[in-house]
């Protein structure tokens, strides 16, 4: 097991037990709403999951290393950032899945453009941006967010 996961599942039984012993009546509320929240969300990550399965089923490594591994350069990085604004998938699910790219020869700034645009940009939320802040602002903010976020994958790819 990773030590992350270690790290990051102690903290979260260490302060669940903080919160019963704090107050136990909320501590069990809290815990039935994450459940609800849970179960809500459940039947969507089980496609998505399906899908990605599906998706590096029928997609050869090769082929991901050629459109968005080193070899594809900017135009590869642009690709997946394009597809990461589009794409409506939760972050939870979304980074199981950039490591999966990663593994199949995804370069890193590829696969940082995916998880920058997929959390920065928002084409599915585009109509009620441009209902509250206006059509210019939607579209200026979501413009400088991509571009942000190309700038960021380049950045990434350069550090690591």
């Amino acid at each position: 097991m990773n030590i992350t996961v270690i790290v990051i599942n102690g903290i979260a039984i260490i302060s669940l037990l903080i919160a019963f012993i704090k107050d136990r009546k909320k501590a069990m509320k809290s815990l039935k709403i994450a459940g609800k929240s849970f179960l809500k969300i459940l039947p969507m990550a089980l496609i998505i999951i399906i899908f990605i399965g599906l998706f590096l089923g029928f997609v050869s490594s090769r082929d991901i290393s050629k459109f968005i591994g080193d070899q594809s350069g900017f135009t590869g990085m642009l690709l997946v950032g394009a597809a990461g604004a589009v794409i409506y998938i939760p972050s939870l699910l979304a980074f199981p899945l950039a490591a999966s790219l990663l593994e199949s020869g995804a370069s890193i700034s590829a696969v940082a453009a995916f998880i920058t645009t997929l959390t920065m940009i928002g084409a599915i939320t585009l109509p009620i941006e441009i209902k509250e802040m206006g059509k210019e602002i939607a579209f200026l903010r979501n413009g400088l967010s991509f571009v942000i976020a190309i700038i960021i994958a380049l950045i990434m790819g350069a550090i690591l």
